[in-house]
């Protein structure tokens, strides 16, 4: 993984390409976020009823969480840092189902940054690809953030 620390507007250049760390969703991330969240889907809470109504053997981990781990995991690779404006929208699609003992990380393409009519920021355009452990995306997302500029 690159160790960078708040990449400005100018830095992210379509095409370019970053890496995070991994993380493992232990049982503890998932009973703290679906119980404080409300997240009280027998899908996520209860394994009998996964193993008779559904094709997973286990409950698996909500869709926010992952969301929010791989986000999580975004924040913790400093690309944003103090450069980072503002989160302007998502188009987010579930490839796969995670489940608690999954390990994932995140892949990070720019896709497009344009310019904005404040002379201290621009938007730019990201991919992301939520990879498990077994190098297969459960999650992609586009996502859209406000940068602050190097030289306003």
């Amino acid at each position: 993984m690159m160790n960078v620390r708040g990449l400005h507007f100018e830095d992210f250049t379509p095409g370019r390409s970053y890496a995070t760390d991994r993380r493992t969703i232990g049982e503890a991330d998932h009973v703290n976020f679906t119980t404080s969240f409300g997240f009280f889907e027998p899908l996520f809470m209860d394994r009998e009823y996964v193993a008779q109504a559904t094709p997973y053997e286990k409950p698996i981990v909500p869709g926010a969480l992952t969301f929010s781990v791989a986000e999580g995991l975004t924040i913790l690779s400093g690309i944003l840092h103090g450069t980072g404006m503002a989160f302007l929208g998502v188009e987010l699609t579930v490839v796969k189902p995670v489940f608690i003992g999954d390990t994932v990380r995140v892949e990070i393409e720019v896709l497009d940054r344009r310019e904005t009519k404040k002379a201290d920021r621009g938007i730019v355009t990201f991919s992301h690809q939520v990879i498990n452990q077994n190098s297969e995306t459960v999650m992609q997302y586009t996502i859209k953030r406000m940068i602050r500029r190097q030289f306003a």
